[in-house]
């Protein structure tokens, strides 16, 4: 994959109908771009994380702006039989396919970059937000640190009781669990660095904050949810 830009005026939010009538027709021309692109071509690390970043969020929003208006991404997600976007919806990269799943899980993931799951997107309330510019190659450290740090401010995803010694995180902490740890000590660890203030770090590197989870919203984050 070359390094490729999403257009702002589609990234702004998850998706609505209220967005701009060409947003689709760019989204289109973006993703058919990466059919010419040559999978083979060098590139180092931080270029190959933002533009399959960038392929996953962009595909992430074409397949949700296909089933709009929806009310939720897990509406086209069926346990066992029919359409599942997550497997079914492809993306062309040079003369291969590629789902959803795919990209994350044999692409993303292996890549050993833990904040992938706080930049990477499901189009609902209880992922991470959607930047308003696509991540790049120069700029991922500062982006992805910067999303994390959101992702952890945000009250629904994360918070922390000191008088009780409790951490309540998002699942993603616990369908991601290895990723940030063999532990939950050692994941508290991982996330520290990125929790809003001192008194939660401190707790979360102690070692004795019991961890639990809080629900996950699904409903679709367009902008008449948008906060």
């Amino acid at each position: 994959l070359s390094t490729h830009y999403l257009h702002n005026s589609f990234i702004l939010h998850h998706t609505s109908s209220k967005a701009p009538p060409n947003s689709k027709q760019s989204l289109t021309i973006y993703l058919e771009s990466l059919s010419v692109a040559e999978l083979s071509s060098p590139a180092n690390r931080e270029a190959k994380l933002a533009d399959w970043i960038n392929a996953y969020n962009a595909l992430t929003i074409y397949g949700i702006l296909r089933e709009y208006p929806t009310s939720s991404i897990r509406n086209h997600t069926p346990r066992l039989f029919g359409y599942n976007i997550w497997d079914d919806l492809q993306l062309i990269v040079g003369d291969q396919q590629f789902s959803l799943n795919q990209i994350e899980h044999e692409i993303l993931r292996k890549m050993d970059e833990r904040r992938i799951h706080f930049a990477i997107v499901c189009a609902s309330i209880g992922c991470p937000r959607l930047r308003n510019e696509a991540y790049t190659a120069d700029r991922l450290e500062v982006q992805l640190t910067d999303n994390s740090q959101d992702f952890f401010a945000d009250p629904s995803r994360f918070q922390a009781d000191q008088d009780g010694a409790k951490l309540s995180v998002s699942p993603i902490l616990l369908w991601f669990g290895k990723d940030f740890g063999a532990t939950p000590e050692e994941r508290m660890q991982t996330i520290a660095p990125y929790l809003p203030n001192a008194a939660a770090r401190e707790l979360a590197t102690s070692g004795k904050a019991k961890l639990t989870f809080l629900n996950y919203d699904w409903d679709l984050n367009d902008q008449a949810t948008a906060k």
